[in-house]
């Protein structure tokens, strides 16, 4: 199953790190998981550190948020959604810790109940399918921006395409939108957060950067909180470098590359 995994793509740069340290020759996950979370001195909101257990583990009835939540316990299944949402754990658990801290609370206030609810929809879709777009916080990085928010996406892709790498970065988070990528296709779109940088975020390694992130992000959840309106589409397969044939008919694909949709 994980030997499905190209790790040379662009895409999981955000979690390959924590992959090398983990042995997938083990017939699970979750004790090596077990291992990263206690070297790393990793908590739950609530200050109980972060152990990962099988599913079963998972009391019927009890909300997969609320249990984590409670418990500092992750019910963990051998399987790529779980070994994905794993690594973003190990890799961003600052962010995930509030996100988690976020959901036991809705469902704490207004119980697990039939639906969601806007909030709790927003924390999952950030959980499962979001990226972490990282733009340089001038005059050029709010234009980027701006192309990407309103779907000019040539101008964003092909003539800002320089921009990417020295002044814009993209981290995957969603552990689906990572699932999704072990076979990726045309179609495949994040939701997507930005986040402005200024020099201090750009002078760093990858390493710098990811606990940058990780800490500002989080610290932005805490004080803002959660919309779905807070996120852009991000066809992935468009930023520049990511896939072999990006051409000019690739980025002509509208059922792909879709124009803004503009209110009547």
């Amino acid at each position: 199953m994980f030997s499905e995994i190209d790790w040379s793509r662009h895409w999981f740069a955000s979690v390959r790190d924590a992959a090398s340290r983990i042995d997938l020759a083990l017939p699970s996950v979750v004790a090596p998981f077990c291992e990263q979370a206690a070297a790393l001195g990793l908590v739950n909101h609530a200050g109980q550190p972060l152990r990962f257990v099988p599913q079963a583990d998972l009391p019927e009835g009890t909300a997969y948020e609320e249990f984590i939540g409670a418990t500092g316990q992750v019910p963990t299944r051998d399987n790529l959604h779980d070994f994905f949402n794993g690594l973003v754990w190990l890799t961003f658990p600052i962010i995930k810790r509030e996100l988690n801290a976020l959901q036991a609370a809705q469902i704490a206030q207004d119980g697990v109940g039939k639906s969601r609810g806007p909030a709790r929809d927003a924390a999952t879709i950030y959980d499962e399918n979001s990226a972490l777009l990282v733009v340089r916080d001038d005059a050029a990085g709010a234009a980027l921006v701006d192309a990407l928010r309103n779907h000019r996406w040539r101008e964003a892709f092909v003539e800002r395409a320089a921009q990417f790498g020295p002044a814009a970065q993209v981290w995957l988070f969603g552990h689906a939108l990572m699932e999704k990528l072990v076979a990726p296709y045309k179609a495949i779109t994040a939701h997507t957060r930005v986040v402005l940088a200024g020099d201090d975020y750009w002078a760093l390694d990858d390493a710098g950067r990811r606990a940058w992130l990780d800490r500002a992000e989080a610290r932005r959840l805490a004080d803002e909180g959660l919309a779905k309106g807070g996120f852009t589409p991000l066809p992935v397969l468009g930023i520049p470098g990511w896939w072999p044939q990006q051409d000019e008919a690739f980025y002509d694909d509208v059922t792909v590359f879709r124009p803004k949709r503009h209110a009547a």
